[in-house]
């Protein structure tokens, strides 16, 4: 089963939790999946990733349980197929906006006859060559997530959701807030109204919803509307939280007079790091 797919059977107990690696570095990548995220966005489309950083990330990934998926920079069968060959299994589609669109992206992940993917026989997706079978079987391992980005699209959310080959849709809050006239307000409840009714219907369809925010307490958020996969954050925002507050935490004068050294030398309070 495609592992994507696998993990989504999790949705109705334990929500999978996820992020997204900016920052191209497979280190971090790997970090990521030692952390223990379930799956991990390898971003194509606002990064500076080439195909051969996206073959690096998804080496690091491979030694951990985190699963890939990666977002290719649009709807484009030939950067998909270049994806597919060089080893992803599950693809997020950006700004799908009706159901010709989500057509056309689960055709670019699939052989023929049912899609129009080239083929390719030593690639890293046929272990170089080794997996003789590979090209009868890829079709039924291939995941494919689209991106549900603006108001028009939630509205055509029933036609997207019944393409044949969309195992799952993704609420991208930024793009929505935007398309309502609330830019950089992802949880106005104008927007939160939308996403809850999107949750709703694509549990009346059956259909797993995802979505991003940039903190836990959005997830909570989230996870209370009704969405089944969320991501948190990404790998460069995580490490720029992460110093922020330590750096904030280090130079307020609120704690200044918290701050003990003992007889070893420690240094403790609410100032310690």
């Amino acid at each position: 089963m495609n592992p994507f797919r696998h993990l989504l059977k999790a949705c109705g107990s334990q929500p999978p939790i996820g992020t997204w690696i900016m920052s191209g570095s497979p280190l971090v990548a790997e970090a990521l999946g030692c952390a223990g995220f379930d799956w991990g966005v390898v971003d194509m489309e606002h990064s500076p990733l080439d195909m051969r950083d996206v073959v690096h990330l998804l080496q690091a990934i491979g030694n951990t349980k985190m699963v890939p998926v990666v977002r290719v920079p649009w709807n484009d069968a030939v950067v998909v197929k270049r994806v597919l060959d060089a080893g992803a299994t599950t693809v997020l589609f950006p700004f799908v906006q009706n159901a010709e669109e989500a057509a056309a992206a689960v055709a670019a992940t699939r052989y023929p006859p049912d899609g129009i993917r080239g083929m390719a026989g030593m690639s890293r997706a046929t272990r170089f060559g080794t997996r003789a079978d590979y090209p009868r079987h890829a079709n039924r391992e291939m995941g494919v997530i689209v991106q549900l980005e603006t108001a028009d699209a939630l509205d055509r959310l029933d036609e997207i959701a019944a393409v044949p080959g969309v195992d799952a849709l993704f609420v991208g809050p930024a793009d929505l807030s935007a398309s309502m006239g609330y830019v950089g307000q992802s949880l106005h409840p104008a927007v939160m109204d939308r996403m809850a009714r999107a949750a709703r219907r694509a549990a009346e369809l059956g259909k797993p919803i995802g979505t991003l925010g940039m903190n836990a307490q959005a997830l909570v958020q989230y996870r209370a509307l009704g969405y089944c996969f969320v991501a948190l954050g990404a790998d460069l925002g995580l490490l720029m939280q992460g110093s922020q507050a330590a750096l904030q935490a280090l130079r307020s004068p609120h704690d200044e007079g918290h701050v003990h050294t003992l007889s070893d030398g420690t240094v403790t309070g609410a100032s310690a790091y």
